[in-house]
């Protein structure tokens, strides 16, 4: 973040009601023991036409086994044919007893279709939604789909539609997983529920408006970064340590196998005055929906000197705050914490998506979802926004699934920082650094995209020695 927010998640939550979700964290087997675990799926539909402006499938899901269920590692499969070859679909959870915030919705194509079934909505839960205890069941959960430009739906040969259930009732005709083992019904033919879902489910077109930077730079004085459109920031303020300075030289530029690298550095010897923090931002605010992505290396240990400060490792998206709580205010983070910070004992990541906030007195309205756990390492990041949702994915998987009430009203910038929250993590004044390196950014303009789909953008790029793009109008 570019902004001074003294960002103290505790006291956020008594701010305003924050709706939240939060990755997998607890260690599941690969395979479910059909002894020990079961599941059943009921189903009821609210719309019982054979046409209808959306489809609204209900669940409960029942924990039949007995021992207790993380429900982040269930995954349903409901199962339709599209209205077209090209229609697009959305998500969307009207209400749910675990809470919509913690439910998700992913679109994908069947590898064999049939004539009831070539696309399925697979449903998920972070783990905010908890664990269900033998015998227990989740509730409603009272979801809806529809076609992304609202044309009426065909549900009559839809394989999972039931038009005469209007009260729940068992339904083999929806599959459940169990930490990746299928442990109820029956899939269309050919089709078990083994492929991870595509979202969207054809390859959009490649000549959307895009940049892309492969970060192919010489040093952070390089003429070709301001050319290409990027600020090494040396100007003063916040986010971080008062008084810190926000050091240019600090952003170097190396090869690594190959393939260039940008290293973001931030040191200090425990005091303001030897605090240098680093940020790298695009000079234009003309981002806003579609598909971000970048390639970042998250570090836990300082490459020198003692451990323990707390810092913010960053990949994110901003404009600016014209007014206290304005509401055309957007900000979209991923932020990693190696040591802890805002009240976190160790380390953690939040991915954020931000409406509006007040500094003086503190008030914050924001969606997050977090993860208590290392990340160090390197990690594909990818950020989506259209006109319902935004998504959150890392390494592949889905993260975390934000609501319509936090899309931006206004173009963005894209950023890069790297700073510390205050001293007092760590108060020796031995001399420490810490680094964070990013391989390449991607925005893709007004095109959701699936991390496959980004990494396959990536391969073309690099197979075709482009370093840089940038086809993005001005906003």
């Amino acid at each position: 973040m570019r902004f001074v927010k003294n960002r103290l998640r505790a006291t956020a939550h008594t701010a305003v009601a924050v709706a939240m979700g939060a990755a997998a964290l607890t260690a599941l087997p690969a395979t479910a023991n059909a002894a020990a675990d079961g599941l059943s799926v009921q189903y009821r539909t609210s719309a019982t036409g054979a046409g209808a402006d959306q489809a609204e499938p209900w669940f409960k899901v029942k924990n039949t086994g007995t021992a207790s269920v993380q429900l982040s590692s269930v995954k349903l499969r409901y199962y339709f044919k599209a209205d077209s070859a090209g229609a697009t679909y959305r998500f969307a959870c009207s209400w749910a007893v675990k809470g919509c915030a913690n439910v998700t919705g992913t679109f994908g194509t069947l590898a064999n279709p049939t004539a009831t079934a070539d696309r399925y909505l697979e449903i998920g839960f972070t783990s905010g939604a908890g664990s269900l205890a033998p015998g227990a069941d989740t509730g409603d959960l009272q979801l809806r789909f529809y076609q992304s430009n609202w044309a009426s739906l065909n549900q009559s040969d839809d394989y999972s539609f039931g038009a005469s259930r209007t009260s729940y009732g068992d339904w083999s005709k929806v599959t459940a997983q169990l930490a990746g083992t299928t442990v109820w019904g029956t899939a269309p033919e050919g089709n078990e529920p083994t492929d991870p879902p595509t979202d969207p489910p054809t390859d959009p077109p490649a000549d959307a408006a895009t940049l892309f930077d492969d970060f192919n730079y010489s040093g952070y004085n390089d003429p070709r970064i301001s050319a290409n459109g990027w600020n090494v920031r040396a100007n003063s303020g916040g986010p971080g340590v008062p008084g810190a300075t926000w050091a240019p030289e600090k952003v170097t530029f190396a090869t690594t196998g190959g393939n260039s690298v940008m290293n973001l550095e931030t040191s200090t010897a425990g005091t303001a005055a030897s605090t240098k923090q680093t940020e790298i931002l695009t000079k234009a605010t003309k981002f806003k929906n579609g598909t971000y992505a970048a390639r970042v290396r998250f570090n836990d240990a300082p490459k020198y000197g003692p451990d323990g400060d707390r810092l913010v490792q960053t990949f994110f998206t901003i404009n600016d705050l014209k007014a206290p709580l304005a509401d055309d205010y957007s900000e979209y983070d991923f932020e990693y914490l190696p040591n802890g910070g805002w009240g976190e004992p160790s380390n953690i990541l939040y991915t954020t998506s931000w409406e509006t906030y007040q500094a003086e007195p503190w008030v914050a309205v924001n969606q997050h979802t977090e993860a208590r756990r290392s990340y160090s390492g390197w990690h594909d990041l990818v950020l989506t926004i259209d006109n319902s949702t935004i998504k959150y994915y890392i390494d592949g998987q889905l993260f975390g699934t934000h609501d319509s009430a936090y899309l931006p009203e206004r173009p963005m910038s894209i950023n890069f920082n790297q700073w510390l929250i205050d001293l007092a993590g760590q108060t020796s004044t031995t001399a420490r650094a810490y680094d964070q390196q990013v391989d390449y950014v991607l925005h893709v303009k007004d095109q959701v995209l699936t991390p496959a789909q980004v990494a396959t953008r990536l391969s073309a790029y690099r197979g075709a020695g482009t370093t840089f793009e940038d086809t993005v109008p001005g906003s």
